[in-house]
């Protein structure tokens, strides 16, 4: 970082260009950023170091929290997975602002993987979304959360945790979700570091000093701190809103799947370890994905994706006539994105031409 960089406290891009990676190297990794390091993770045979990485992976046993009461689990190969970002303040990630004791989803997103794992839709949730929150557990104090009207879809973690998060999501789509993934601030960092870094272009400048982020136009190659700028990035970009966030954070997860390969681990076997260190350790995941086994033939059953077979959309939502801050979901559009996924079909065009999100000129900023 540069001196100036370090006497106003702000992110600046390296500015570094690289060429970019051909299509025959284009990364064949799951739309999320969790699982694209998962993934290369997965592909290596890191038999020897099983134990480990193994000592690295957080999980929880949502099956167990949730127990029958979910809808019904369909075997057809698909796959439903809910991909959260923490926006926890606890330990190393404290650097983003003050530990309140609780954190919420900050990034939202139901991965739905057709059964012929060769396509794959990505459904990003607001985290202001007003919804029905349905009654839970709280994971830790065990104490009964009562349902609420016109909560924010990123309390449902807050107050509950992942497993609370997991029946929220399955009360407003209908579907169950498989498998799920989270990262924390800290742990992706280090991912990206460890990946090094993702290339990205921008058409026009970004100064945002809520995430610290400072950009002029151009490629540059982001490191794991400017990455997490990007992705908090709000004020600056399109309306100021998290949806315009939302397509910032599409632009990079797509930038990530076309490189995640690109980076030469496969010849360096220390360069793969520390990669797949960094990668076990940013995850928690559901007790289905909880060894570096399971998380193998997982990835592993994802290599028919490639980054041209992803659609990405933002649940259908209109803004909260009470509150411009908070939207609020388009009922009949929604139905429409979660049949799409439910029934193994791409999400149609119609559910989301009346929605406030996939909307301004945020998605314009990065390719």
């Amino acid at each position: 970082m540069s001196e100036q960089s370090r006497s106003t406290g702000r992110i600046r891009g390296t500015g570094s260009r690289r060429r970019k990676p051909s299509r025959r190297h284009r990364a064949k990794v799951v739309a999320a950023w969790t699982v694209a390091g998962v993934v290369v993770v997965g592909g290596a045979g890191l038999g020897y170091a099983y134990l480990a990485l193994d000592g690295n992976l957080a999980s929880v046993d949502i099956d167990a929290k949730l127990g029958t009461d979910r809808p019904d689990d369909v075997d057809d190969g698909s796959q439903d997975i809910l991909v959260l970002g923490s926006d926890s303040r606890s330990g190393d990630n404290g650097t983003y602002g003050e530990d309140e004791g609780a954190a919420r989803s900050d990034t939202a997103m139901v991965v739905h993987v057709d059964k012929g794992h060769k396509s794959a839709s990505v459904v990003s949730i607001p985290r202001d979304t007003l919804i029905e929150r349905p009654a839970c557990v709280s994971d830790t104090t065990g104490e009964d959360v009562g349902a609420e009207q016109r909560a924010m879809f990123n309390t449902a973690y807050e107050v509950g945790g992942p497993a609370c998060a997991v029946k929220t999501v399955e009360s407003m789509s209908g579907i169950r979700m498989d498998h799920y993934l989270e990262v924390d601030f800290t742990g992706f960092k280090e991912l990206i570091d460890e990946l090094g870094g993702v290339e990205i272009t921008t058409r026009t400048a970004i100064d945002d000093s809520k995430s610290h982020l400072d950009l002029e136009p151009g490629t540059h190659t982001l490191n794991g701190e400017e990455s997490l700028g990007l992705v908090r990035t709000r004020k600056s970009v399109g309306d100021g809103s998290d949806l315009g966030r939302i397509q910032l954070q599409q632009a990079f997860i797509k930038a990530l799947m076309e490189q995640a390969k690109d980076v030469g681990v496969f010849t360096s076997p220390s360069r793969l370890y520390g990669l797949a260190d960094a990668a076990t350790k940013a995850v928690t995941t559901d007790s289905g994905l909880g060894s570096v086994k399971k998380l193998t033939g997982f990835a592993n059953g994802l290599k028919g994706l490639n980054a041209e077979n992803v659609h990405m959309v933002t649940l259908p939502v209109e803004y909260d006539p009470a509150d411009p801050n908070r939207v609020l979901p388009q009922e009949k559009a929604g139905r429409q994105v979660w049949a799409a996924l439910e029934h193994d079909r791409p999400i149609p065009a119609s559910a989301t031409e009346k929605s406030a999100g996939d909307k301004g000129d945020a998605a314009k900023v990065v390719e």
